[in-house]
């Protein structure tokens, strides 16, 4: 057994959903789950966002969606597409993708899991994470961009511009 935190206990590799259910808990993130996934939010820097969590077993593949509830006009689709293009050209794992239905962006990450489809704490940490970091390191891109008419290219500079020493 492996703490989550004081309160809550896991195998030390546990079934995906179990894992990421005791997570939420264990974090005091608001979450459902079923069968085959699990719904919660989480507060990044910038917003809250929607992760969900999608189990194929007979894949062995967990999908890791976080949604940061930005919705993209059909005006604004082309500019979009191009940030999208460019911010998936600087990430390691995971991409963005606007769903063609109503036009939402979100962050997917596919993680194919070993022949025992059980995910370990670390593990289970880390997507979580990563799906969160890469959401706030890219959100002001896409704020510029919808909402203060920026070009794309631009956006991103502007978005990824490290701060320098310490305030």
């Amino acid at each position: 057994m492996r703490a989550v935190d004081a309160k809550f206990e896991v195998e030390e590799d546990a079934a995906p959903l179990d894992m990421l259910v005791a997570l939420f808990e264990a974090r005091g993130w608001p979450c459902e789950a079923t069968a085959e996934e699990i719904s919660g939010e989480i507060q990044g820097s910038w917003a809250k966002y929607q992760l969900r969590a999608i189990w194929r077993g007979e894949d062995n593949v967990l999908q890791i969606l976080c949604l940061p509830d930005i919705r993209i006009s059909n005006e604004k689709q082309a500019a979009a597409q191009e940030l999208v293009a460019l911010a998936n050209e600087q990430m390691w794992l995971g991409h963005f993708d606007i769903w063609s239905n109503g036009g939402v962006l979100l962050y997917r990450n596919g993680t194919l899991l070993g022949s025992d489809g059980l995910l370990g704490l670390d593990q289970a940490q880390s997507l979580v994470e990563i799906a969160v970091e890469e959401c706030d390191r890219f959100y002001p891109a896409f704020q510029f961009v919808l909402w203060g008419d920026k070009d794309p290219r631009d956006a991103l500079k502007s978005a990824m511009v490290d701060a320098a020493g310490e305030a």
